[in-house]
């Protein structure tokens, strides 16, 4: 595929190339994970595996560098807890949806 000028985040993925995706991330999950792409500029596309023709978010060396040396840290260990189950959202509380 012909390298791509107008990179942008939220542009679709598959603008950006069919092949090359790889799955750094993948585990037991059925295969529902994110897939990353080297740009030949040295940024980093990641996409849901799920939504392959989906948007894609664009980060630079660094962005992806700091996330990963972060998440290493236990910094983004955060966004492994569960949600708390009782949190209102417009829909109500979790038991207040499950019994509409």
């Amino acid at each position: 595929m012909d390298q791509v000028q107008d990179v942008y985040n939220g542009m679709p993925a598959t603008r950006l190339a069919t092949e090359g995706w790889r799955k750094p991330w993948s585990g037991p999950n059925g295969g529902a994970c994110v897939e990353a792409l080297r740009l030949h500029d040295g940024r980093i596309a990641l996409r849901q595996s799920t939504d392959p023709d989906g948007p894609a978010l664009i980060y630079t060396h660094h962005e992806m560098e700091r996330f990963i040396q972060g998440a290493k840290a236990g910094d983004a260990d955060f966004l492994l807890s569960r949600p708390d189950p009782h949190l209102t959202t417009s829909a109500g509380t979790a038991p207040e949806r499950r019994a509409a």
